[in-house]
């Protein structure tokens, strides 16, 4: 039974998301402008989803260290997103608290899409809970708690406010497509592009997927629900140590580690 977020948190699943998650990111102009101008995640997007899982992972179910040693992490990371490279301020900032919380939902709304998807639907009690818990990936960090909505309800209206002024512009398209479309990287990762690519079109809003230029239509739609029910019924069924892998192959590697890139 689903309590809260540890109970849901640790599905490997949930990385399926991971695309939409970055690319409503970026739609937002704060955010992808700093990205854009500070970040070459997209050269090499395992290092990036690395740093972010490892760092949520750590909030949700790691140790004070383990905690402690991602704040450090992400934080230096972030410095020079605050000042530009040159020390210049170019008017935006990793630690500005609307992109915060802008990033934090896009985590949160995500990860909720994809478990339901795939698991069903939450009851009020364990959604809420989990609403509740996953403030404190932002406010880990510098997000002021009062940022957060209050509740479902106030965060829905949030959400749909913000997605509703989402219009891609020319630096997110660029970070979108180096990102989508890698040059190099893994083999195993290019391997795996085309079927990212279709699972965060088919996880975006409508005019953001259509912002981005991907193909979509009836066809792809269809696909994507069969792709969706094919996942609902084998992934609940697979052994909790392959379901969990992700989470405990990060959190296991960070005190070795002890620092995880970010930007």
């Amino acid at each position: 039974m689903v309590r809260g977020l540890a109970d849901i948190g640790a599905e490997g699943v949930l990385l399926a998301g991971a695309g939409r998650a970055i690319l409503l990111q970026i739609a937002n102009p704060k955010v992808g402008h700093g990205v854009a101008e500070h970040s070459n995640f997209a050269e090499r997007p395992v290092d990036r989803l690395r740093a972010t899982m490892t760092y949520v992972y750590a909030v949700v179910y790691g140790s004070e260290e383990q905690l402690k040693a991602v704040r450090r992490a992400v934080n230096r990371a972030h410095a020079p997103v605050r000042r530009g490279p040159d020390g210049a301020s170019h008017g935006y900032s990793a630690f500005d608290a609307d992109s915060q919380l802008w990033v934090v939902a896009t985590l949160y709304d995500t990860a909720v899409t994809v478990y339901q998807q795939v698991h069903g639907t939450l009851d009020d009690d364990a959604a809420d809970r989990i609403y509740r818990e996953y403030a404190r990936i932002g406010t880990a960090l510098q997000l002021p708690a009062d940022k957060w909505p209050a509740d479902r309800a106030a965060f829905a209206t949030y959400w749909e406010s913000q997605v509703r002024g989402l219009r891609p512009d020319d630096q997110a398209l660029r970070v979108a497509r180096d990102l989508l479309f890698p040059a190099g990287g893994p083999r195993l990762l290019r391997l795996a592009m085309p079927m990212a690519r279709f699972l965060t079109a088919g996880l975006l809003p409508d005019h953001v997927r259509a912002g981005f230029g991907f193909e979509w239509g009836p066809a792809q739609a269809r696909r994507f629900e069969r792709t969706m029910r094919l996942m609902g019924r084998v992934y609940p069924r697979l052994p909790q140590r392959i379901r969990h892998w992700p989470r405990d192959h990060y959190l296991g590697h960070l005190v070795v580690d002890s620092a995880v890139p970010h930007a």
